[in-house]
């Protein structure tokens, strides 16, 4: 399955409350995601929250695209990479 990273950016900041409504908000995205195919695998956000970098497994970045409109999140743009680990070449 190939790997994406997906840049977002967020006008007001990202927040997402650290409680059961947070949670919840997080699963309702996992679970959306489920519908085709996609697997979010975590998430980095920028210092003043405007902007996060997400690790997604997904067939395409079609899918990507379709689920992220299912939950109303936005796509600045969708890469598709590898890993490179450092620990490869000891």
């Amino acid at each position: 399955m190939p790997r994406y990273v997906v840049e977002r950016e967020f006008a007001a900041g990202l927040v997402v409350p650290i409680n059961d409504e947070g949670a919840k908000a997080c699963l309702k995205v996992v679970e959306t995601n489920l519908t085709d195919g996609v697997t979010w695998v975590h998430s980095y956000v920028s210092t003043d929250k405007r902007k996060s970098y997400c690790v997604y497994d997904g067939p395409n970045p079609e899918a990507i695209r379709r689920v992220a409109g299912k939950t109303n999140l936005p796509v600045t743009n969708i890469t598709e990479v590898r890993v490179l680990d450092p620990y490869f070449y000891s």
